[in-house]
């Protein structure tokens, strides 16, 4: 089932705000680092995103596999590590 407009604003209303990856059907993850870097069309059909480098795609909501918490980057030295025996 594809994302909708109702979930990114969920997503993006979230406080604190959370970066945050979203998963597209070609394979692809685009990493939303703050809330300014995407919009959606008001019918709910496209949403712009923005990426730090200056680009910018406009990504239609059905190829939207789904969005994750986290900016898509490993974290380190968080949560527990696994005992050695």
């Amino acid at each position: 089932m594809p994302v909708t407009v109702a979930k990114l604003s969920e997503v993006l209303g979230t406080q604190p705000f959370e970066p945050f990856t979203i998963n597209v059907a070609d394979g692809r993850d685009i990493r939303v680092p703050h809330p300014d870097f995407v919009s959606a069309d008001p019918k709910g059909r496209v949403m712009h995103v923005f990426q730090e480098d200056g680009r910018s795609e406009f990504i239609d909501f059905m190829v939207v596999t789904s969005i994750e918490p986290g900016d898509g980057k490993p974290r380190r030295g968080r949560g527990r590590q696994p005992r050695s025996r």
